[in-house]
């Protein structure tokens, strides 16, 4: 018996060499037929934990929107710019697709807001705003980001917008972002708070981040999703447990759900005490991973092809039923810190996040205490759908397409407008025709004559 434990003792070394072998020569096959990829890194040293097609060129999608807020961050370390400068909305930032803001060419926002709207609500027109802000032009800042890709060692990337908005060029990988999450990491830890924000609130309208991991999973403190139809769901994610941060990254994912499910389950395993790692193979750090030269896979057809029950989006809204316990398991650990040893990941991505505050965001310049209230009152007013009366067909059909609609929803409670002097007349109002044909007295009730025209506040658009 000893014997044959020596044996085996001396001929495992020689396994797991063959073993690594074998998944280096089967890693390119798998890699040709790619419909996900998957990554796991230790943020500290790079060490490569789980890799996946790691190396296989993708689509970011708004993922892109890592390196707009790197590049501008850098800019204010820099001293370029500040969070306080102010940068105006261009026709070209408008006309941007959702997701986005919808504010009309001419506003001005801070850098600060700006960030926080690109990076929660992923509005495609901030990152437009911050990039002609910061770069001049779209070409410019793109110029900007791919010189920063270099300098980072992303040899898999290649820039050209700000947002990742679908274009042939606009390339990344999985080692490429993780590799990008090391650097806001380590290169702006006094900004990595804009990575990690749970929800926004502007005007009226609360918008929670995109990224599920916040407020469910553990720990979680980071980065920015990503879709478009040939890309699927990305996720760039990061928690910290124990003084120890794990990057995970998925790509190619089915739904929003998923992705977060996916990076969930690395996550769990990258920081549970796997007394068996010691088996598997060492995959050396995030820089060393060699790039497969192909084309990035189109998934298109999957994503938003006609079988596909629901219009795919980055604001995906896949979750598996919500369950009472579930949500009280995410609580408790958020309460107490212990985590259930029951909850799955998928049952984490499942619960209510955990409360918070929304951070308020606003147009104009920076402001402090009550007037930030105030520039946000101000923004819910000219966000507000237009009022009734005689001119809010035409206001109404001038409103943006893309007016959120939790502001569309309550319209008619919220557009009421008195066109009587007497608030306590019971009189019908002079715009509409009496059901007499006698006229009433106005004098003796307060009423507008009928020849006047009601005094309207005219409808706006959404800024």
């Amino acid at each position: 018996m000893h014997s044959c434990f020596v044996l085996f003792r001396k001929w495992l070394p020689i396994w797991m060499v063959l073993a690594a072998g074998l998944l280096v020569a089967v890693a390119p096959l798998r890699a040709a037929h790619a419909t996900e990829a998957h990554l796991l890194i230790e943020a500290d040293t790079g060490k490569v934990l789980e890799a996946e097609n790691a190396t296989f060129p993708w689509y970011p999608a708004s993922v892109t929107k890592l390196m707009t807020a790197y590049v501008t961050l850098m800019a204010v370390k820099h001293g370029r710019i500040t969070l306080d400068t102010l940068f105006t909305v261009s026709p070209t930032a408008t006309a941007q697709s959702p997701s986005k803001m919808g504010f009309r060419p001419g506003t001005q926002v801070t850098v600060d807001n700006a960030l926080k709207m690109m990076l929660v609500k992923s509005a495609n027109d901030m990152a437009v705003v911050l990039a002609e802000g910061v770069g001049g032009s779209i070409d410019g800042f793109s110029a900007e980001m791919n010189a920063a890709a270099q300098r980072l060692g992303m040899t898999q990337t290649s820039y050209v917008n700000p947002n990742g908005l679908p274009a042939d060029g606009q390339i990344s990988s999985a080692r490429d972002m993780a590799i990008l999450a090391r650097a806001i990491i380590h290169d702006l830890p006094e900004y990595e708070y804009f990575v990690h924000i749970p929800s926004i609130r502007y005007g009226r309208r609360v918008t929670h981040n995109f990224n599920k991991l916040i407020g469910r999973f553990p720990g979680a403190d980071g980065f920015k999703t990503g879709f478009i139809c040939a890309s699927g769901y990305n996720l760039v994610a990061s928690a910290t447990q124990n003084g120890k941060r794990l990057i995970a990254v998925v790509l190619g994912a089915s739904s929003g759900t998923m992705r977060a499910v996916r990076a969930a389950q690395m996550l769990e395993r990258g920081f549970a005490n796997n007394t068996m790692s010691w088996l598997r193979p060492a995959l050396g750090t995030v820089d060393g991973l060699a790039p497969i030269a192909a084309a990035p896979p189109n998934l298109r057809d999957e994503m938003c092809g006609s079988k596909r029950a629901h219009p795919a989006s980055d604001e995906d809204n896949d979750v598996v039923a919500n369950t009472s316990t579930t949500s009280a398991a995410v609580m408790s650990f958020f309460a107490t810190g212990t985590q259930p040893p029951a909850l799955r990941p998928v049952d984490m991505m499942a619960a209510a996040p955990a409360p918070s505050d929304p951070i308020v965001v606003y147009t104009g310049p920076t402001r402090t205490g009550a007037a930030i209230a105030a520039a946000a009152e101000a923004d819910a007013a000219r966000d507000a759908p237009p009022k009734a009366g005689k001119r809010s067909k035409t206001a109404h059909s001038k409103r943006d397409d893309n007016a959120a609609p939790e502001a569309k929803a309550n319209e008619k409670s919220k557009n009421q407008v008195s066109v009587t002097i007497n608030p306590n007349s019971t009189k019908p109002p002079a715009h509409t025709k009496p059901a007499a044909s006698k006229k009433p007295d106005a004098k003796r009730t307060g009423a507008r004559p009928a020849s006047a025209k009601p005094k309207t506040a005219e409808g706006k658009s959404k800024p």
